[in-house]
């Protein structure tokens, strides 16, 4: 739901967005009992995500890690294959490859855009020639360096998966998120810049991937009367009560990428005079959605960690940049190349509430408590 316009009412990082024509999108898709994970507004939120992004085929799934696991499974990933992803991200663009039994091999963000460094993925590359297949994931809804990254990967001759999970509507050169990888996918999470509660897409110009992510996401069902199964399958479909949320949220996307940029930018010239903060750096400004806004704090985690109790205390909701993946105790002694700048992001860094919907008055109010804490 919206957040209230009461000034006290609890702020959050990036809450989900409700609309009147949300519900009745909802309303109209209950009315018709398509209510399974088959209909008629999974056919058109899929081409409408596939038609932006200028991708020939996508589908519709239950979560962002459904997507991955399915890409990594179409590239052949399995047990013993190493795959890079970034550090700096979040657990679910790492777990599928543990799904398939196969081992992450981590990279460091470079400080442009904190996105995978590519001198970093072309040593990897270099020296670990058996590499299945590269992640990238575009943090906080900016792309990253994707003309190096895509050229490594077509000289090592290796598979892209482009993980736009928190870049849905930004753009690299001109190029939509989502449209440059092998395989690509995208997020609808209830904390997403657009939700489906829960949701993904899985997308490739590669027709024959997609039909057969199709097939593995409906438990790899024969296309026979009776039930035949000849492989093992997955419950990974989106239900159409969903997709008719999700087709009713895209047609907004613009409203709330313009909404979230002036939260940005608001906070840019509220803290453009506190030495302590600097902003998330942003080279393309019209190219980010502007998922989240983040900051890093000259103190560190100890100011870091303040700050977040203060606004807590104020019924405000901020949390640290992601917590590099090669620091995680579940992925403890897996390979990193570099991560002292995602570490050093994770311990200076912060999120503040950007949602598509907070007030002008909710953001001053974070942007006071701030300062004052500050003071």
């Amino acid at each position: 739901m919206a957040e209230h316009s009461d000034s006290m009412a609890r702020i959050y990082l990036s809450p989900p967005e409700i609309t009147l024509q949300d519900y009745a999108s909802v309303e109209a898709v209950l009315a018709s009992n398509w209510v399974a994970p088959a209909g008629p507004k999974l056919v058109e939120f899929e081409a409408a995500v596939a038609s932006r992004t200028g991708v020939g085929h996508a589908l519709a799934l239950s979560s962002g890690t459904a997507a991955l696991h399915l890409a990594l499974q179409l590239l052949g990933v399995g047990p013993g294959d190493e795959v890079i992803c970034p550090t700096l991200t979040f657990a679910a663009s790492a777990n599928p490859i543990c799904y398939l039994g196969a081992e992450p091999v981590f990279v460091d963000s470079e400080p442009r855009t904190w996105n995978m460094d590519p001198d970093l993925l072309e040593q990897a590359l270099r020296e670990r020639p058996a590499i299945k297949a590269v992640i990238v994931v575009h943090l906080y809804g900016q792309c990253a360096e994707m003309e190096r990254i895509i050229e490594l990967c077509r000289k090592f001759d290796k598979p892209l998966v482009e993980d736009a999970a928190e870049a849905l509507g930004a753009s690299y050169r001109g190029r939509p998120a989502g449209s440059m990888g092998d395989l690509a996918l995208f997020s609808f999470n209830g904390n997403k810049i657009i939700t489906t509660s829960g949701g993904g897409m899985l997308l490739s110009d590669r027709a024959e991937w997609i039909a057969r992510a199709r097939y593995l996401s409906a438990q790899a069902r024969e296309p026979v009367l009776h039930y035949e199964h000849r492989e093992i399958g997955y419950n990974y479909r989106m239900s159409n009560v969903l997709a008719g949320l999700g087709h009713s949220q895209f047609s907004d996307l613009g409203r709330r990428i313009a909404a979230r940029r002036r939260h940005f930018e608001a906070y840019t010239a509220a803290f453009a005079a506190i030495p302590e903060i600097e902003m998330m750096p942003v080279p393309q400004p019209d190219a980010v959605n502007y998922w989240l806004s983040c900051i890093t704090l000259s103190g560190g985690a100890e100011m870091r960690d303040r700050l977040i109790a203060v606004l807590e205390a104020e019924d405000v909701e901020a949390r640290p940049l992601w917590k590099p993946l090669h620091l995680q105790p579940v992925f403890s002694g897996r390979d990193c190349y570099g991560g002292g700048v995602a570490e050093a992001l994770f311990e200076r860094g912060l999120c503040l509430p950007s949602g598509s919907a907070m007030s002008d008055a909710a953001r001053q109010r974070v942007i006071e408590l701030i300062t004052q804490a500050l003071e």
